[in-house]
């Protein structure tokens, strides 16, 4: 597991260094350094990369669920929108996420290629509602919300998850607009014309049966959480039950898929 060093006294090449062992995350603390080093890296390692510096080691704090490390808190920018924890300082309009357990802080590759994807889709057309499949702390579900789409569902199987995006909804004020049930594509009856689904590979494959079923007449669907070795895979199970694949894009080993249905 990835753990933090706190650096005093650090020589002035400390940031090459830090960058060259693969540092995950690094920000300036006093008149220090800190950093989150992966675990293949010993402290003793950095110390003696480091030379005269004092390297103290301690736990880092996992984010998005574990699948994200970084040292605080922060905003990030994901197209027009901006995500930002309610303690960091951002301009009107930003969406406010709390740093939780659930998953969709924005840092991850996979909540940003959806962002993008959401973003691409609504220039084309802006739907009267979204369902958000597998909607953790109701990231993609919020910034449909916030891009002009009128109302969206969300759905989660794990109840802390929808607890989390019910307290980020009412946040920023659009606990109105926001439906979020327990369960997943099963749960729910009718089609949404814009249905997006960041999970895994092998639930999307389950799912893909009934998940298909919610895409409405022409709908597009976006998928992600999706390991680009298992892409074509994805793609094709989709493809096989009369989805249309418009594109695939990979970032940082993760990919996103749109396709759109052809009845």
């Amino acid at each position: 597991m990835p753990y933090r060093v706190d650096i005093s006294c650090p020589p002035h090449d400390a940031l090459d260094q830090l960058v060259q062992l693969g540092a995950l995350d690094i920000e300036p603390v006093g008149d220090g350094i800190a950093a989150i080093i992966p675990d293949g890296v010993t402290p003793d390692f950095v110390a003696g990369v480091l030379g005269a510096a004092s390297v103290t080691a301690s736990a880092a704090v996992a984010r998005d669920n574990g699948s994200v490390w970084l040292l605080s808190p922060r905003a990030v920018r994901i197209g027009s929108v901006l995500i930002a924890p309610p303690e960091v300082a951002a301009p009107p309009g930003a969406l406010r996420l709390t740093d939780s357990n659930a998953f969709g802080t924005g840092h991850h590759p996979t909540t940003a290629l959806c962002v993008e994807a959401l973003e691409e889709s609504l220039t084309i057309a802006v739907p009267d509602s979204i369902l958000d499949v597998g909607t953790g702390s109701g990231v993609l579900a919020l910034a449909a919300l916030m891009m002009g789409v009128p109302r969206a569902v969300g759905l989660d199987i794990d109840a802390d998850a929808l607890n989390i995006a019910a307290e980020h909804a009412r946040l920023n004020n659009m606990a109105d607009r926001l439906h979020l049930v327990l369960g997943g594509p099963d749960i729910v009856d009718g089609t949404w014309p814009l249905v997006v689904a960041n999970v895994l590979a092998a639930p999307l494959i389950e799912m893909a049966p009934v998940l298909i079923r919610r895409v409405g007449t022409h709908g597009r669907l976006i998928l992600s959480g999706i390991p680009w070795s298992l892409e074509s895979e994805v793609r094709q199970t989709y493809q096989r039950f009369g989805m249309r694949h418009i594109r695939s894009e990979t970032r940082a080993g993760w990919t996103v898929l749109v396709a759109q249905a052809s009845w």
